[in-house]
């Protein structure tokens, strides 16, 4: 389940993907499509997040960024004997 870490509520435009960055702002780069290249990402807003690690950080579908715990590892399939 994931958590609100900074209410944003960012205005999404169509064509582009909105992440958290590395500095922890919300940012929006425009989506590549066939040969076209995507741009340069650009600010949209700042948030200043510290990031945790083993946790995954996105924007939501109402513009905040948010926070789930990543799963890793999981269950691995037995092999079954003849």
């Amino acid at each position: 389940m994931a958590k609100v870490v900074c209410k944003c509520g960012v205005k999404r435009q169509k064509g582009y993907l909105y992440f958290i960055d590395k500095k922890g702002d919300v940012s929006k780069a425009k989506m590549a499509r066939g040969k076209k290249k995507g741009g340069k990402p650009t600010k949209v807003q700042k948030c200043g997040i510290k990031k945790r690690s083993g946790y995954l950080y996105f924007v939501d579908k109402k513009g905040n960024a948010a926070e789930a715990k990543m799963v890793r590892g999981g269950r691995r399939k037995k092999k079954k004997k003849k």
